[in-house]
């Protein structure tokens, strides 16, 4: 008899927990079983694996092979586990070396003629490699770079099971798979905040947002520029740190989208149509996925007519706001997927889009406008910091040149957004967006007679405890922008100022 172990691993959510192959070989009737809980596409994998070994000249013994995928109570499923289960069984039967297989992981698909295929999940995988001080064997591809964009990991790529073997056999090395990654600044190609004309009070709200990682809503008539704004807020945010980087990615990976090799650094901008389903928003499946709000970590995601969308929709953002993750139950299990996002949106005022458009006639009755807003929740509204109307854009200030207007570039506001940024890294660690309770009373201390004001506005515009909360932290981004430790009366004025549809305007 004959035992052999060899190590991969399994997808769950964001995690890559560690999946033990025993390939046992014994005397008797042939047959090949694989135990360990697998799903459809893991016992397909017999097919695969004996079809693969022959066709790459190995012999395929003629013997009761038992594979089990321990731990025996973790769901197994996709193609990922085939090159750990050929390796096992050539192994076992003694056709490659055994002294080094403890140091690696192996991930592939095995195509029958004895190539390898790329797997969704592997820089998951990868991270959780290293962390295990293994080396990692994935196919050429989509999969070795991936891995690669994780530091002090070791990857060896290889094209088929052969190229493999012969590593462990000595008869060939396989090669360490180089990273192709830029982390290069902005393109000079995407939009930038200089070709928006005007609209110089929604351009501040886009600032403070950006420097604060607040939640952000615009709303006016149609052509006033909210979705022009909101595509440029990406090109005023500061690049994405290497960790915040490849969690962003990660979450791609599991999702078997492409990793952008070249830009992998930028924020992720996610635009979803008004048609999208719950599911598709939040994440969901017989077999749970990431939804729009997880691809959009560490990034933007935009609403555009925000009205237009399901109330069921967008009533499963509440909790994500709030705690930065969506947590996806089954019967049998829980995944936890990341969405700490921003939140950007845009709305017309009422229905047709006039209201209060001086160049337009509203043909709205009341009981319209009413209907149209309230398909926002009181709830939703309060977990968006700043809500800023975008005037319709005087026909003169159209006909102008850039280099009239002499506009601020996004690198401009860029600067000032990252200096704020690490004020507020250096003070706690976070932007002000995510402050707690307990951390807003720490950073965000007020004066007796300012505090006296604020109580007095909050009172007269019965504004909820939430956003209460959520002006003192606008608040305290403007007075990052301008470099002053304290908040004054004229920070909580211009924040105030923000929260234009919590006084019915």
């Amino acid at each position: 008899m004959s035992l052999a172990v060899v190590y991969t691993r399994a997808q769950v959510g964001i995690d890559s927990p560690l999946v033990t192959v025993e390939t046992h070989l014994a005397n008797g009737l042939p047959g090949f079983s694989i135990v360990g809980l697998p799903e459809a596409a893991v016992k397909e994998s017999k097919d695969r694996v004996r079809s693969a070994l022959q066709n790459a000249n190995f012999e395929f013994p003629t013997k009761r092979i038992t594979v089990n995928l321990a731990p025996a109570d973790l769901p197994k499923e996709g193609g990922r586990y085939d090159l750990a289960i050929a390796i096992g069984i050539l192994a076992a039967s003694g056709q490659i070396a055994t002294e080094q297989l403890a140091n690696y992981e192996f991930l592939g698909e095995l195509a029958l003629s004895g190539e390898l295929r790329s797997i969704k999940g592997a820089l998951t995988s990868a991270i959780a490699c290293r962390n295990a001080k293994r080396q990692l064997v994935v196919p050429t591809g989509r999969s070795s770079q991936e891995a690669c964009l994780v530091e002090d990991l070791t990857v060896l790529e290889a094209g088929n099971i052969l190229a493999v073997c012969g590593h462990f056999n000595q008869s060939n090395s396989l090669k360490q798979a180089t990273s192709k990654t830029t982390r290069q600044t902005i393109s000079a190609t995407e939009p930038d905040l200089c070709e928006v004309k005007g609209q110089m009070h929604a351009k501040r709200a886009l600032e403070i947002s950006a420097a604060g990682g607040h939640n952000l809503l615009f709303f006016g008539p149609p052509g006033s520029g909210k979705t022009m704004l909101a595509s440029r807020l990406p090109s005023i945010l500061p690049l994405l740190a290497t960790d915040q980087a490849l969690a962003t990615q990660a979450v791609y990976s599991i999702a078997g989208k492409p990793v952008n090799l070249k830009q992998w650094g930028q924020r992720p901008f996610r635009a979803p149509h008004h048609t999208a389903s719950a599911v598709a928003l939040v994440g969901g499946g017989s077999s749970p996925k990431p939804g729009e709000i997880s691809l959009a970590h560490n990034g933007v995601l935009f609403l555009d007519e925000l009205p237009e969308f399901s109330r069921k929709v967008l009533e499963v953002l509440r909790e994500p706001l709030e705690s930065g993750e969506i947590v996806i139950s089954r019967a049998s299990h829980q995944i936890t997927y990341p969405a700490q996002f921003q939140l950007i949106a845009a709305m017309n005022p009422c229905p047709c889009g006039y209201l209060g458009d001086s160049q337009h006639n509203c043909h709205c009755t009341a009981e319209q406008v009413r209907r149209y807003r309230n398909k926002l929740s009181g709830p939703l509204l309060d977990r968006i910091d700043m809500h800023v109307e975008v005037s319709a854009m005087p026909q003169s200030l159209l006909t102008q040149s850039f280099d009239q207007l002499q506009t601020e570039t996004s690198a401009q506001v860029r600067e000032r957004v990252f200096k704020a940024q690490q004020q507020q890294l250096t003070r706690q660690q976070k932007t002000n967006q995510g402050l707690s309770t307990t951390e807003l009373e720490t950073h965000c201390q007020l004066n007796k007679t300012t505090r006296q004001w604020l109580s007095q506005v909050i009172q007269r515009l019965k504004l909820s405890a939430r956003a209460y909360h959520r002006v003192l932290k606008v608040s305290r981004t403007i007075a990052d922008l301008e470099e002053k430790t304290e908040i004054t009366q004229k920070h909580l004025m211009e924040a105030i100022s923000y929260r234009k549809l919590d006084r019915g305007a």
